[in-house]
């Protein structure tokens, strides 16, 4: 199963890359990017798309990496204060047993 998850895998990578070259060979138009206060210098079509879409993903990873950071710290928090109260139903329960005894 592990083989196929990896050949299924390599296999969406080869495509993606695949899609990304024949749509660089397709958009070779030179144009500038205009970003309202500065303009950059002309660049091909293909270029500045896939550059915003990996810029994209990397910030999308960044960003989802942060939020699942601060979700382990929080489970790690209630994790903790479960423990804790555990051990002070333990400890009452021991001591009701303890009194019941005398």
């Amino acid at each position: 199963m592990r083989l196929l998850r990896n050949l299924l895998s390599i296999a969406v990578v080869l495509v993606m890359v695949s899609v990304g070259v024949l749509f660089a060979l397709q958009n070779r138009q030179q144009v500038p990017l205009d970003l309202l206060v500065y303009t950059l210098a002309p660049k091909s079509v293909a270029l500045w798309v896939l550059s915003a879409l990996a810029l994209g993903g990397v910030l999308g990873v960044l960003v989802s990496s942060l939020i699942m950071m601060r979700m382990r710290i929080a489970l790690g928090s209630t994790k903790r204060q479960l423990d804790k109260a555990r051990a002070e139903v333990r400890g009452q329960a021991t001591e009701g047993a303890t009194a019941e005894a005398l």
